[in-house]
Order: C-alpha cells, then structure tokens, then sequence
C-alpha cells in the first residue's frame, strides 16, 4: 500500500482550478464578479479564440494595493469576509477566496492595477501558480486582468475544451447575465476585436432586455414588483406568446447573483401553468433581494446554487407575484401577417410608436392618397387627444436632420497611451452597441420629457372580457359550427367555443372542490367498475378526495365497485371508461394524498363534458358563453394551455385586402 503523504502547493492549485475553472467562461465570471464587488462602474470584458488564448478583463473599481498582490493569488485570501460568522451574511458576488489561485494555477497571468490614492501603478505577473515579476508602472485607476492560455499546463484539461466558437459562445451568455443582473454597471464585451455586446449603466433593465434580446420580446414584456418581508422580487415576465421549448430564458437573480434554484424553477412555472401549453416555458427576468441570513450562498464552488432558510415562503411570493402581474393583462394573441409582411412593421392605429413606424405610416398614408382621386382612402388613425402629439412629433422627425456621429468613449480603466497585444477596433459603439441611438433616440427623450413614459400613451387600456366592455360587444356569428366572431373598438375577436367552454367547466369545478359547494347526480342503474389491483390501491388511497367533489362510490364486493353518483358537471359523460380514465391519470404523476393536485387532474376530466367543436351554436348560448367568461380568474387558455381567444385588428384586415399599402 502507498505511504500517505501531504501533496505539493502546485497539485492543490490545480485540483482546486477543476473545481472552479471548468472553461473560459468560468475565468471571465470571477474576474467579472470580482470588478462588481470593486465598486466598478464600468467593466470591458476582451477575448479572443472563446478565451482559450486570451481574456482580459478591465474595469474602474477600487484597485489592489500593491504590497496586497502577492496575497490576492493565495489559496483562501479573501477582502470579503474575516471570519466564519461573515458567511451568513455575506452579500458580495464572491468570497471563498479561490477565483486567483486557481486561474493563476492553469493560466499566463498578469495585473495592472492602481488604487486612487496612489499616483503610480503595479505590474504583477504569475504563471502556473509562480511567481514572475512584481514591478512599478504607470496605470490608470482601477484593475486589468490579463489570462493567457488557459490550461497550457494541463494539456489533457485543454483537450476537453469546445472549438473557439462553442466557448466564445459560453462566455458571451455569462456576459450577457452578468450584464442584465446589474444594470447600474457599464458592461462592453469584446470577442476577436468585434464588439459584441455594451450596456450604458443607467440603471435601466428594459434597455438591456432590448440590446440583448430584440424588440419583440421587449414588446412582450409585463413589469412585475413586490414586496415581502423575506423577499422582494422586481424585474420583467413575458407574456405567454413568447414562450420558449426550453428553460433558458427563465432567467432571475438573486441579490445580483445568476443562481439556478429548483424552488424558483417551480415558482415560476407552478404561476404560468394556467396560461401555457405543456412543454412551453416562460421568458422572466427577475431580481429576487432576499435578507443574507436568509441564504446560504456557501453550497457550489462556482456560487451557481444556494440554499433557502425559508423556501416555501420564497415559492409563495415569487408565484403570487407573477400570477398576479399576468392576472392584470388580457393575454389575446393577435393573428399576425407572415414573416414577409411582418418586415413592413408600421403603426397600429391608435398607437404613438417609434419614429421610424411614423414615419412610414405617413408615406404609406401619402401614396394611398395619391392612388385615389375619386374617394378619400383610410388613413392610420391616432385619435385625439394624442393627435396634437402625433403632428408635433412629426415635425420634430422633419427639423431633426441628420445627426453628428457619436464620439467614440475612452474604454473604462485602459490608459489611452499604453500599448495592447492587438490593435484596438475602430468601432462606433455608440452606434453599433446602443439600440436607441440615433434620430429615434433623441426624439424619444425629447416626447417623453414632455408627454411622459412611452406606457402613458397606450390606448389600448379596455379589456374584452370585462362587465364595462360588455355591451359594446358586437355578436357576429359562428365560423365553421366552432369559432364565434365578436366585434369590439376596431378589434376582431374569434372564440374557441370548445376551448372557452372547458375553461368555464374548469374554473367552476375548482371553485366548487375548494369551497366545498358540489352537488352530486344520482346514476341509475349504478356503474359497475371492476379494477386491477393498481386501480383498487389508487381508488382506496384516494377514496375521500373523490368523495369530496362529488362521487358516490360503494364497495360490491371482490374488486368491483358501484358507483352511483357523480359531479353534477360530469353527468354528461358519466361513464366506467371515464372513471378509470381518471385513475389513470393519478397513477401517473400524482402521490396518494395530494389533494390539490388530484382536484386539478378530476376538474381537467370535465373538459370532456365541453361543447365541441362541429357544434352548431345558437347567439344566446354564446352570449351565455362570455357572460361566463368574464367571471374567470383566467380565460384567455384552456386548461391545457391553448388560447381561448386570439384577434386581429381592422388594420391589420387592411392591410391584408390592400386599403393600407
């Protein structure tokens, strides 16, 4: 047997560097992570090869003292914590003092740094996890780290990485988190000289949502805020429509921290169900502030997970409050053209939207009018009050003119003088970088300064589905024995008779399991069911659930069992392959006991007594219909998440018959 020994200084390194150096993206987190704790206002993040050859990250924080270097790059030194007692409150992004040794260990690094109180710089250099030089040079304030070919010192831990393109791509999405979990800091991300990415720091996160992801989701977007004792969660949820097939985009941050948390997870989803098809997920950008005692951060080596104290109350919260943000907004998709007409994105009439839309909107009014001499064409309407705002800011689009190209800005921390390894990018990135720059920008400044938040100006405040609409409602017809048409303000609504009927069962058998207020319909002669032993155990198991919304079950003797009453709702469709269907459905996902649960899947079944499709309506069922619906606490999806009701707007029909050109 091999004798027990203490292992040498640089193995440890690098057996610590595995645990926290997985990729160049773990290399740009900590040194990003670490220029936030330094109070920086403005970071640049520089790779080249996906980092592999080369990361440099600078930014304007505090600095490291020159006598204090040395000890930055040993195992466990830390500015962040003194003692044990500081883990539990500790509230910077690191602290375990690991993030330096261990990159020093694998990578070429080199320091400049200069605290503000000094008027000269440091010059530190190690590689492998040895010292190389330690010298005085002249530096601007603040802190750039330089890591050069990573892993060239464990070569079989750089076999394992991904072509340049694949970890460029990891560490961009880092930046991109990074950026969006602290949008008071100035991030600009630099890949193969490119600029990829620039936030401005103004403390904005809608704007960063725009640079990141595009107007259309921006679009999308629903604010959400609320407080707690425990936790505060503010940020952005997306409305259904944008919903995704995976769970990338459910973003959210924890005191400034990307965290992945099962609970959250589940919070966020458990309040989408309702208005979501299965296997669709959400787009939410939240930042969760939860009190330190609160967490503990200290669970993963890359700080990617953490523990709650009280985790059912942080699942609570976080669900109410998305369900309640999506509970105000009347989620009715809107029948949109296809992608080649969706390129001529113009004004919704009714709408004060960008410049650009203006713009067009006037020209395509314009060339309308020129089509025509015999009768006035349909024109894009934007009633009053807000028609004095339209022709003012017009105006402004005609006297604007051309405006000077932005002045491109020193990068944060760098020393204009020094050289680089590679010559810097003339880039515009105020242009490139800013989704508002330009004519649009400053228009958009000077109508907000003036008239308010761009929100102030919708007009599109009235919902459908509400008693105050009601008897606006204009009754069209039925489409194909399925679809009822309804007209309202310029909208066209169509209605899934079956999809709206379910909802309305749906809702009504929940209300009824939770207020206890069911009847039951006596059946005659009995059902006879005669189960399997699964079936019996599930039945047995689950007896007073069922018992409590409804049915009426007796004991026949051997496995066989009679039932003789069932929901007033599912009299329709009472049935022994409808029974059995439903304890299909609870052997599958449901423990024995979970009521509420078992409730959903049971209130599910009465979809099946829904009208159907195919199904010749008359108007006073379907006016009965959407009386029903405007009592819902949800009902714009079906149980199974399919929309009840989708629109289009007498524009958008326009444009499709070419009145709007």
């Amino acid at each position: 047997m091999a004798r027990i020994q203490v292992l040498d200084q640089g193995t440890i390194n690098q057996i610590a560097a595995g645990e926290v150096i997985e990729r160049p993206a773990s290399v740009v987190k900590e040194l990003l992570e670490n220029a936030i704790d330094a109070k920086a206002t403005a970071v640049t993040v520089e790779i080249r090869d996906g980092g592999i050859s080369f990361i440099r990250v600078t930014d304007n924080g505090c600095g490291i003292p020159k006598e204090e270097l040395p000890l930055a790059f040993q195992r466990h030194s830390t500015s962040k914590i003194r003692s044990v007692e500081d883990l539990i409150l500790v509230s910077s992004l690191g602290f375990r003092g690991e993030a330096l040794s261990s990159i020093a260990a694998v990578a070429q690094v080199e320091v400049i740094t200069r605290v503000p109180e000094s008027i000269t710089g440091s010059r530190y250099q190690i590689e492998g996890g040895k010292e190389i030089s330690l010298e005085e040079i002249g530096a601007p304030e603040g802190t750039t780290f330089v890591a050069r070919n990573l892993f060239y010192n464990t070569p079989v831990r750089r076999k394992f990485l991904k072509t340049a393109a694949t970890e460029g791509a990891h560490v961009a999405d880092l930046v991109e988190k990074i950026a969006l979990s602290h949008p008071e800091v100035s991030i600009r991300f630099i890949q193969n000289n490119q600029n990829k990415l620039y936030t401005s720091g103004n403390h904005n996160l809608k704007d960063i949502v725009y640079t990141i992801f595009g107007r259309e989701i921006t679009a999308q977007l629903v604010p959400l805020s609320c407080e707690h004792e425990v936790v505060a969660v503010s940020g952005f949820i997306g409305k259904p429509v944008i919903a995704r097939a995976s769970r990338s985009f459910e973003l959210y941050f924890i005191n400034g921290r990307y965290i992945k948390s099962p609970v959250i997870f589940k919070a966020i989803e458990e309040a989408y169900r309702p208005f979501m098809m299965q296997h669709k997920y959400p787009f939410t950008m939240l930042q969760l502030r939860i009190e330190p005692e609160y967490l503990d951060v200290n669970v993963h080596p890359a700080k990617m997970e953490l523990r709650f104290r009280d985790g059912e109350t942080v699942f609570r919260v976080v669900r109410d409050a998305i369900a309640a943000a999506l509970a105000e907004q009347e989620l009715i998709p809107e029948a949109v053209p296809g992608k080649a007409e969706r390129k001529e994105d113009t004004v919704q009439p009714g709408i004060v939207a960008s410049v650009t839309d203006l713009e067009k909107a006037v020209s395509d009014t314009t060339q309308s009018s020129k089509s025509s001499s015999e009768k006035k064409p349909e024109k894009v309407v934007i009633p009053e009050p807000f028609e004095e705002k339209r022709r003012e800011l017009l105006h402004m689009v005609s006297a604007a003119g051309p405006l000077a190209k932005p002045s491109a800005r020193p990068e944060p921390g760098w020393n204009a003088d020094r050289k680089t390894d590679a010559p810097e990018p003339k880039t515009d990135y105020a242009a490139e970088n800013t989704p508002r720059a330009g004519k649009e920008a400053v228009l958009h400044e000077r109508m907000e300064d003036k008239y308010g938040k761009s929100e102030q100006l919708s007009l599109f405040s009235e919902k459908l589905l509400s008693p105050e609409s009601r008897s606006r409602h204009r009754l069209i017809g039925q489409l194909f024995d399925t679809y009822w048409l309804v007209e309202f303000n310029d909208q066209l609504y169509i209605i899934d008779q079956h999809a709206a009927h379910e909802k309305v069962l749906y809702e009504k058998t929940m209300a009824a399991f939770k207020t206890r207020q069911h009847t039951s319909q006596m059946v005659e002669p009995p059902v006879i069911l005669s189960l399997n032993a699964r079936e019996e155990e599930l039945l047995r198991n689950n007896l007073r659930y069922f018992t409590d919304i409804g049915f009426e079950i007796e004991y026949f003797g051997g496995r066989e069992y009679a039932l003789h009453g069932v929901p007033d709702n599912l009299f329709a469709i009472a049935s022994r392959d409808l029974f059995l269907e439903m304890l299909d459905e609870l052997a599958d996902d449901i423990p024995a006991g979970n009521a509420e649960l078992i409730y959903e899947k049971v209130a599910s079944m009465s979809c099946k007594a829904a009208v159907k499709g195919n199904h010749a309506m008359s108007f006073a069922e379907a006016d009965q219909l959407i009386d029903s619906l405007l009592g819902l606490e949800n009902p714009y999806a079906c149980p199974h998440g399919r929309p009840t009701i989708i629109s289009m707007s007498k524009y958008e029909l326009e444009k499709k018959f070419k009145r709007i050109v």
